[in-house]
């Protein structure tokens, strides 16, 4: 139990935002399933029987359940992104930094973000102005006035492809882009995971999850050399990532390959196919929304993510109520 909130907490309070509870979530923020061993599986109201994602999984189900204006959660590899899009709501992953993780349990600090969930993009762009106070105002009337690049549709399924082509087409140009995924930097995450829970797993391992365990104890085995090749991998991506998007202010690519899993999926074996669009973005920083782009498999939401490099806050929540506007209509 903590002793204060995080200032994430205070800033929402301090604007008006009432708490009406906390959530269950993945088990030290680390899964994508929200399967918790000591609070059990997080449910799906939006599609029963499915995951409800993670690792904030508790949030986005409460913003589906109508329990909650809003909400919280924390994103280190996609954790309000998955959720998100498996509860078709929407979600925001800050740049890094721009909202304060103090009070925060961490995963990996320096890939850690902390940000907003809400039912639509507004609802993420309100609580941003108070999450973080002084964040420009930008107006996007529609998606016509915006070019955009596209990557990894050709690696979803097919309902899924076909929605984030049909979002694409509503832009006034829209160009494949060649967009790396990440990999090279595991190490790095790796090693900051395991610096968090050296003590405490050595401590009281037979505490953890069973879906948990197995993750902190490969973190555990990482070593100096490797690490410091992902510390350098990572940096070289931030380049690369930069060099792929050009002279292009927006990346437009799927949150998810797949609309939501069955809530008894294999998380340690799956984990993976959840945040190969996810993660690249906690390592380099970037700001994303993820937003509902329409049925898709099974007449589940499919998920887009709209992305825009480091301190183009204010601009990507813009382009995405433009986004969510063309959809809607």
């Amino acid at each position: 139990m903590p002793a204060t909130s995080a200032e994430a907490v205070v800033r929402l309070e301090a604007a008006g935002w009432v708490d009406v509870g906390k959530a269950n979530l993945h088990e030290f923020a680390y899964g994508v399933t929200s399967q918790n061993r000591h609070y059990g599986v997080v449910p799906n109201p939006a599609a029963p029987g499915r995951t409800a994602g993670g690792s904030s999984g508790g949030s986005a189900a409460a913003i589906a359940a109508g329990l909650a204006d809003g909400a919280l959660g924390s994103d280190t590899g996609g954790s309000i992104r998955i959720p998100a899009a498996c509860c078709g709501i929407a979600g925001f992953k800050p740049t890094f930094g721009l909202v304060p993780a103090d009070g925060v349990f961490p995963l990996a600090p320096s890939f850690d973000h902390v940000g907003p969930m809400a039912r639509d993009v507004g609802g993420c762009a309100e609580m941003m102005r108070a999450l973080a106070p002084g964040l420009d105002a930008a107006v996007v009337e529609s998606p016509q006035q915006l070019s955009v690049g596209v990557a990894w549709a050709d690696r979803c399924e097919p309902l899924v492809e076909r929605r984030l082509l049909d979002a694409a087409a509503l832009f006034a140009r829209a160009e494949p882009v060649a967009f790396p995924g990440g990999g090279g930097t595991e190490a790095a995450y790796m090693r900051e995971i395991a610096d968090v829970h050296r003590e405490l797993y050595e401590e009281s391992a037979e505490l953890y999850g069973e879906n948990i365990r197995p993750k902190i104890e490969r973190c555990l085995t990482v070593s100096d050399a490797e690490a410091a090749e992902a510390s350098r991998a990572r940096e070289s991506l931030r380049l690369e990532a930069d060099r792929a998007l050009g002279e292009l202010r927006l990346l437009l690519t799927p949150t998810l390959a797949f609309v939501a899993p069955p809530a008894d999926i294999d998380e340690v074996g799956e984990r993976g196919s959840f945040v190969r669009f996810t993660y690249v973005f906690d390592a380099i920083g970037w700001p994303v929304l993820a937003l509902p782009a329409g049925p898709a498999e099974d007449g589940l939401p499919a998920s887009v993510q709209l992305v825009g490099r480091p301190g183009d806050d204010a601009f990507v929540l813009a382009a995405g109520l433009a986004l969510e506007a063309a959809l809607a209509g």
